[in-house]
């Protein structure tokens, strides 16, 4: 699994639009033997976008959209609650007719069960990354049992780029960041290290360090766990104010 998740790593850091983001994790799927999975994110704004990221097939993913199914899809309203990583199959469907209706539209498009990852971030964003099978196939949930505890970190860095990569919104009261300065605070924010930091980013901690200066500085503020404050009543206000 390091080798897979160094190998992410680098492909995200690469990533410039939604086509990489998709690449690179397309290729964790394969390197996990996870193959079909989907990326679902929602703005804590109420006129936010909801972003899908997937190999699922395109008539279902459009049609998901289309009816809205994310407001009742049984695994979206477990993976609401957070928590760990968490199996589902039919069962889950037993939430209510609509949820049951998702289930059985999904199922003829070969998604009839799956490893849920639950994402909750600091800013009040939520997002889940499911991958899923066509059948209760012994071999995959092995696979996702296998991998279950790096599951996480896979979801969280992935999640972290998307929202880099794909917001544009890199203004925090009024300042604007660069976008390695903006990345860094954010994965501050996460309690990250300026060592753990360069990793992530494939940079040195140095410069790691060097970025986090330059938004202390722009953002008027003597530490990082200033900065940090900055950046999430920014996000705060920015949601009430949407």
């Amino acid at each position: 699994m390091q080798t897979v998740f160094e190998t992410f790593l680098e492909r995200l850091s690469e990533s410039v639009d939604e086509a990489d983001l998709h690449g690179a994790l397309a290729d964790v799927a394969s390197g996990l033997d996870l193959l079909t999975f989907a990326y679902l994110s929602f703005s804590p704004r109420p006129d936010g976008k909801t972003t899908l990221i997937s190999n699922y097939p395109a008539p279902w993913t459009a049609r998901y959209l289309e009816n809205r199914y994310q407001s009742v899809d049984p695994v979206i309203m477990r993976a609401r609650r957070g928590g760990c990583p968490f199996r589902w199959g039919s069962d889950l469907s037993g939430e209510g007719a609509a949820g049951a209706q998702v289930f059985e539209e999904a199922a003829q498009f070969g998604i009839c069960c799956g490893m849920t990852i639950p994402i909750i971030d600091h800013r009040g964003n939520f997002a889940a990354i499911t991958f899923a099978a066509d059948k209760p196939d012994t071999a995959f949930f092995r696979a996702a049992e296998r991998h279950i505890e790096g599951l996480p970190y896979f979801a969280t860095c992935f999640h972290m780029f998307v929202r880099h990569r794909l917001s544009g919104d890199r203004m925090i009261d009024g300042v604007l960041l660069t976008p390695r300065e903006y990345e860094c605070l954010q994965w501050a924010e996460q309690g990250k290290s300026d060592w753990e930091i360069g990793c992530i980013l494939g940079i040195t901690q140095r410069t790691a360090a060097f970025h986090l200066g330059n938004a202390r500085r722009k953002l008027g503020v003597t530490t990082t766990k200033q900065a940090i404050g900055r950046l999430a009543r920014s996000a705060f206000f920015g949601s009430r104010t949407g």
